[in-house]
Order: structure tokens, then sequence, then C-alpha cells
């Protein structure tokens, strides 16, 4: 039988194989991301091959979803049960494929601004908040609340103080809607319109969208690759099969 100790760890060994400093390697391990390691007679940590494994897991996930992420769903993993960590993975891959859908519809939904912004609009063509919010898939109180912030302009009558969307403020919120659908937030939503008001309509925004999925695509490659890492990760506790 193996000796455990031969085939131990110190925290500077383990940080080495993965690129990690001793002071990340003890931060890991308080934040449950690898298994609490084994105390030797003298006190010090010793770490063995299923720490290492863990480490491995955690690097690749955190390529693929970010550190952040990965540091709270490590502890599932090692701490939880295959089947739930079988389930936590599956809602990895179809968190990017479901964020690939949005901002496909959100580069969709700036085509549509581009193209209607481009044709004469009169006044009879301005839409009521019923009709603007109906046209695009949106609640009336979104509009109220885009408006509050600034990002859409719509016109008021002097006499009922209704809302009138022309072809700017209609522009205005298609843009806001395809972003948002991406999965931005009002303060980049509000950069990105200052910076396009009076410039090509949303050439920056069609950038962001691209690098975005662009990024959705490398975050997806990594999950693929962290799929190694992950299985050996959670090998032990799948259920065996009878010879």
């Amino acid at each position: 039988m193996p000796n455990p100790q031969a085939s131990s760890l110190t925290t500077a060994q383990i940080g080495s194989r993965i690129g990690y400093s001793t002071q990340q390697v003890r931060d890991l391990e308080r934040l449950g991301v690898i298994p609490a390691a084994d105390r030797g007679a003298n006190g010090y940590r010793r770490y063995q091959e299923r720490h290492l494994v863990a480490l491995r897991a955690y690097r690749a996930l955190a390529s693929a979803i970010g550190p952040v992420p990965a540091r709270q769903l490590m502890p599932v993993l090692i701490e939880g049960t295959v089947e739930r960590a079988a389930e936590r993975i599956d809602d990895l891959h179809a968190s990017l494929a479901g964020e690939r859908s949005r901002v496909r519809e959100a580069l969709r939904g700036l085509d549509v601004a581009v193209a209607e912004s481009a044709e004469v609009f009169g006044d009879e063509d301005a839409m009521t908040i019923g009709e603007l919010a109906q046209a695009l898939d949106v609640r009336s109180s979104a509009l109220r609340h885009w408006e509050r912030e600034g990002l859409v302009h719509p016109l008021r009558t002097a006499s009922s103080d209704t809302r009138s969307y022309g072809a700017r403020a209609i522009t205005e919120a298609r843009v806001v809607a395809a972003l948002r659908a991406g999965g931005y937030g009002i303060p980049p939503i509000a950069r990105i319109l200052e910076q396009l008001r009076g410039h090509a309509l949303t050439a920056d925004a069609q950038r962001i969208l691209t690098d975005r999925l662009a990024d959705l695509t490398r975050r997806s490659v990594a999950l693929l690759g962290a799929a190694g890492a992950l299985h050996d990760l959670l090998r032990d506790a799948l259920p065996g099969d009878e010879p």
C-alpha cells in the first residue's frame, strides 16, 4: 500500500502544479473551492491528488464562467450529490445557449432599428405607449422607466400630456430593447446611446453585441475544455458498474 505522506504535497508544491501562489491556494481552501487539507504533526497542510483535481476543475471553470461564479459553484460540486453536480453543469451549458439566443435576437432588433430609421416617417406614423410596447413586446412600465432614465424621449401633447413616440423615440426604444435583451444594464446603454446620437445609429451597439457573441463562443469552448477536469472531479462519486 502506498504511503499517504509520500504522495502528499505542500501548499507551495500544489500551487506550483496549477500556477497559483500559496496564498491563493489557502484562500480557495478557505472558500470551499477545494476540500480541507489534512494537517501533519507539524501543523502544515498536506494536499493529495483530490485537491489537485479540484484545483484543475476550478481553474477550467473559472476560464469558462469567471472566477466568482466558479468559486460559488465548486463547493456544490464537491459537497453535493453527483446528480446535483451534473444538473448544475447542464445549467451552465443551457445558460450560455440562452444568452447566445438573446444576443442574436438583440442584433436582429438593431437591424430593424436601422432599417426603420431610414424610412420616411410622418406624424401619422407616431405610436402611443401601448402600441410601441406591443411592437417591442415589452411592458408600458418599461418604456416609462426608460424615459425616466433619459434613454427614450417621447413627445407630450399639450392638452392631455399623452406620450407620442415619433421616429427618434421609436428608434431609441428599439435600441434599448435590443440591448436589454442582450443582457446590458441601464448605465452602459445610456453611454451607448449618448455616443450614437448624431452618429451611425447602431454601429457601436452592433459591435458590442458581436463581441459579446464571440465571448460566449469562447466561454462555450472553455466549458467543453473543462469537461475532462469536471469528470475527474466527479468520477469517484459515480455509481460503478458491477463486474
